[in-house]
C-alpha cells in the first residue's frame, strides 16, 4: 500500500502553461501578452516619455473590454469565422501629478483615448511605489532615532505599507501609512507589531511627511511564532496519510490557449493585475438539445473590503479595499504543486505591467484540477420493488480552477467550482496570520479596558475584530442576454376550510419578478425565498421559465453604522445581493479608483438611479461576508476558514443531466475493506 501511493505521487505528473506559448490569433477574453505589453510602453512612449524621471508611472493596465455584442457574434460563429473585436488595452497612468485614463489600439498601434481623470479617489498602489515608500521610512532619521531609542535593532525592522482610507478630508493626495514590525528571532512580522509610530509618505513628493513616536506598548514575544515546518520541533501532528487519485490516461480536461473544456463545460480563463483570476463565456452542453448553452459571460473578483473593529489611533484607518488598493492579481502568488494544487493540476502563469510598463510575470497563478472527494453525484436505493433490489451511484468529480492572493498578512484562496450537473460554486477561504496589536495583557483577568477590540491569543498579543467582505461580479447570461430576476417568497399560509384535512397550515411560493434595481436589492436571511435568474423568453416543454437559482451560504452583513467612513466607501456591503443592468464601465463595486475614494462611485451609488431591470442583460453581485473574532487557534497560523455560494440550475435543463453519466471504473486502488471488532 505504502509502495504504491509513493511510486503514485512520484510519477503523477505535473503540467506547467505559459500563457506566452501560443501562436494563435488571440480570444477577445485573452489577456494581454508580453508583447502586447510592450507594444503598449512603446506607445505611449511616444507622447508621455514614460519612467519615474519624466513622472510617468504605469498604475494599473488591462484588457479594454471589448463590446460585448461584438464578443457574442465572435463568439457565436461557427468556427469563430467573423472578424473578433477590436483588441485594445486600457491604461490608468500617473502624468506629472495627474491620473490619465488611456486607451490604446492594437491594430493601428496608437493612443485612440487619452483624458485626465477629474474625481475623487487615486489609482490603485504598484508594488514598486510602495517598496520605495517602505525604504524612504528606513533611511529617514527621526524614526532610525526612535528605533534606537526604543531598544531595537533596525536591521530586523520591517516596516510594510497600508493605505490610509478617507474619512471626511475634501483634499485625498496620494499618500501612505507605513507600519513598522520587528523580527529578532521570528519570521512572522505581523505578529510583532511595533505599535505607536504615525509614519505618513507621500508618494507624490517621495519623502516622509508625517512622523509621530508614542512610544506605546510592549512588543509581543517571538516565541510560538514560528510556522515553517523545518523550524518546527516534536511532537508533530496530527498525522495524515498521503493521497492517492489515479488519473493514469493524464487529466481529463482539455486547455486551447485559455479555453477550457471539460466534461459537459467549456469556458475561458484569464488573469487581471487587479481582479486576479477572471472566467468568462462559460457554457454547458445540453445532451436533449445537443448545443453548447450560455450561462456566464464573465464573472470575478470586484472587491475585499476588510475593516478592522478598533478606533484608536494606531488602528482606525484600517479599513482596506484590498483589490482597488492593492490589486488581488497583484498581490496573488505562485501556487505550490502537489499542496496548493493536487497531483495533476495543470498552472498557468500570469503576467502584468509593472509601474514602468514593463511585463512582470507570476509563475503558476492559476491552476486547474480535477476534484474527487468521495462525493456522490447521485444515488437512489429502491428496496419496495418485489422481488428486486436495485442501488444505482454516480461518484462526484468536479472541476476547480484556483487563484491564492496575498495581501498582506492574508492569504485569500478563491475557488470557481464546475460540476457536471450545471452548478458553479465559489468559494473564498481565508487564512494566512492574524493582524495583531500588543498590549500589556496575558491573562483574560488582567483588562482594564473597557474594550479590547479583540480576543487575547497570545501572551501580550490580542487578535483584533475585523471583517471581510468579499464581493463578486457575475454578469449571468441565462440561455441569452435577456434575463430577469425573481424572488420567489415562501410563505405559510392556513389550510383551507374547503379541504377536508387535519392540517392546520402549509407553505407555499409567492413568485415577484424585480422589475427595477431597488427591487432585486436583497438582505439575506430577513425572510425565507428562492432567487432566481431566469430568461422567461425560453422555457421548457412544461412551461416553466429556463434559469439558474443562488444557493446563498451564510449570511453575514455589515454592523458599522451607515455615517461611518470606511461604510461609506463600503456601501456596495449593505446587501448581499444586487442586481444592476450590465453597463461595461460598472465592473469595479468600489470604484474605479478605491485608494482614499469618498464613496461617490460604488455599487451603491450607481444603483440609486434604479434602472429597469425585467428581461435585460442584467448582472449579479454577491458578497461573501464574514465576521471574524479571532480566537487562539488562529495563532500563529490560521486554519482555512471558508464560505461562498452556489449558482445552480433551475429547469434550466428538462431533466437531470447527469442521469446517463456512466459510474467510471477505478483500477489497482486498495480495497476498501469493513473494519472488523478485534
Amino acid at each position: 500500500m505504502a509502495q504504491l501511493q509513493s511510486t503514485i505521487l512520484i510519477f503523477a505528473s505535473i503540467f506547467v502553461i505559459s500563457s506566452s506559448n501560443f501562436i494563435q490569433p488571440p480570444h477577445p477574453f485573452d489577456p494581454l501578452t508580453e508583447t502586447e505589453l510592450k507594444l503598449i510602453r512603446n506607445v505611449i512612449n511616444k507622447t508621455y516619455p514614460v519612467g519615474p524621471k519624466h513622472k510617468f508611472t504605469f498604475q494599473y493596465v488591462g484588457l479594454n473590454e471589448p463590446d460585448k455584442s461584438l464578443v457574442l457574434l465572435w463568439h457565436s460563429s461557427p468556427h469563430h469565422n467573423v472578424k473578433p473585436p477590436p483588441r485594445q488595452a486600457f491604461i490608468i497612468a500617473r502624468e506629472k501629478g495627474r491620473t490619465r485614463e488611456i486607451v490604446v489600439d492594437f491594430s493601428s498601434r496608437s493612443i485612440v483615448s487619452d483624458k485626465i481623470h477629474l474625481g475623487n479617489g487615486n489609482p490603485m498602489l504598484t508594488n514598486d511605489e510602495q517598496e520605495a515608500a517602505t525604504a524612504l521610512v528606513r533611511r529617514f532619521k527621526p524614526f532610525r532615532e526612535s528605533i534606537k531609542k526604543r531598544g531595537l535593532k533596525l536591521s530586523e525592522v520591517v516596516v510594510t505599507s497600508s493605505t490610509m482610507g478617507w474619512f471626511g478630508e475634501t483634499k485625498t493626495d496620494r499618500l501612505i501609512k507605513t507600519i513598522p514590525f520587528y523580527l529578532n528571532g521570528s519570521v512572522n512580522p505581523y505578529l510583532r507589531p511595533i505599535e505607536g509610530m504615525t509614519i505618513i509618505v507621500s508618494l507624490e513628493k517621495k519623502k516622509v511627511t508625517e512622523f509621530k513616536d508614542r512610544f506605546m506598548a510592549p512588543l509581543p514575544k517571538a516565541n510560538g511564532t514560528e510556522y515553517r515546518i523545518s523550524k518546527l520541533k516534536p511532537p508533530f501532528g496530527p498525522v495524515l496519510r498521503n493521497a492517492v487519485v489515479l488519473q493514469p490516461h493524464g487529466p481529463g480536461f482539455k486547455i486551447d490557449g485559455h479555453i477550457v473544456r471539460w466534461a459537459n463545460w467549456e469556458f475561458h480563463m484569464s488573469f487581471d493585475v487587479r481582479a486576479g483570476l477572471i472566467i468568462s463565456l462559460a457554457s454547458i452542453f445540453d445532451m436533449d438539445m445537443k448545443k453548447y448553452r450560455q450561462v456566464l459571460y464573465k464573472g470575478h473578483l470586484s472587491e475585499m473590503f476588510v475593516p478592522y473593529m478598533d478606533p484608536s489611533a494606531d488602528w482606525y484607518f484600517i479599513t482596506y479595499l484590498n483589490c482597488g488598493e492593492f490589486g488581488c492579481g497583484q498581490s496573488a502568488v505562485s501556487l505550490e504543486p502537489y499542496t496548493d494544487c493536487p497531483a495533476g493540476a495543470v498552472f498557468m502563469d500570469g503576467i502584468f505591467a509593472g509601474q514602468n510598463g514593463t511585463p512582470t510575470k507570476i509563475s503558476n497563478v492559476m491552476c486547474i484540477f480535477e476534484k474527487f472527494a468521495g462525493d456522490i453525484m447521485w444515488r437512489h436505493t429502491e428496496a419496495e420493488v418485489p422481488g428486486l433490489e436495485i442501488t444505482e451511484v454516480r461518484p462526484d468529480v468536479s472541476l476547480v480552477v484556483r487563484m491564492v492572493t496575498t495581501v498582506g498578512n492574508y492569504d485569500y484562496i478563491i475557488d470557481y467550482e464546475f460540476k457536471p450537473c450545471g452548478s458553479i460554486k465559489m468559494e473564498v477561504g481565508l487564512t494566512g496570520v492574524l493582524e495583531v496589536k500588543p498590549v500589556e495583557y496575558v491573562h483574560t483577568s488582567e483588562i482594564k479596558e473597557e474594550d479590547i477590540h479583540g480576543t487575547i491569543v497570545a501572551d501580550n498579543t490580542v487578535g483584533v475584530n475585523h471583517d471581510h467582505f468579499v464581493t463578486f461580479r457575475l454578469d449571468l447570461d441565462i440561455d441569452g442576454t435577456d434575463n430577469s430576476f425573481v424572488r420567489n417568497e415562501l410563505v405559510t399560509k392556513r389550510s383551507p376550510k374547503s379541504v377536508n384535512t387535519p392540517r392546520k397550515s402549509y407553505w407555499t411560493t409567492k413568485r415577484k419578478t424585480a422589475r427595477t434595481e431597488a427591487e432585486a436589492r436583497v438582505r439575506l436571511g430577513l425572510r425565507a425565498e428562492e432567487l432566481v435568474v431566469v430568461n422567461p423568453n425560453q422555457r421548457t416543454r412544461h412551461g416553466n421559465d429556463v434559469g439558474y437559482r443562488l444557493f446563498p451560504g451564510p449570511a453575514s452583513g455589515p454592523l458599522l453604522t451607515q455615517d461611518d467612513y470606511p461604510q461609506i466607501r463600503g456601501a456596495f456591503t449593505n446587501y448581499n445581493v444586487w442586481i444592476t443592468p450590465y453597463n461595461k464601465s460598472e465592473v469595479w463595486t468600489s470604484g474605479l479608483y478605491a485608494d482614499r475614494s469618498q464613496g461617490d462611485d460604488t455599487l451603491a451609488v450607481w444603483s440609486q438611479r434604479n434602472r429597469e431591470i425585467e428581461n435585460k442583460d442584467i448582472v449579479m453581485w454577491y458578497t461573501v461576508g464574514f465576521h471574524h473574532v479571532p480566537c487562539q487557534e488562529d495563532f500563529p497560523t490560521m486554519p482555512t476558514l471558508s464560505s461562498g455560494f452556489e449558482l445552480r440550475p433551475a429547469n434550466f435543463f428538462e431533466q437531470n443531466p447527469v442521469l446517463k453519466t456512466k459510474p467510471f471504473k477505478l483500477t489497482t486502488t486498495p480495497k476498501c475493506t469493513p473494519k472488523t471488532d478485534s
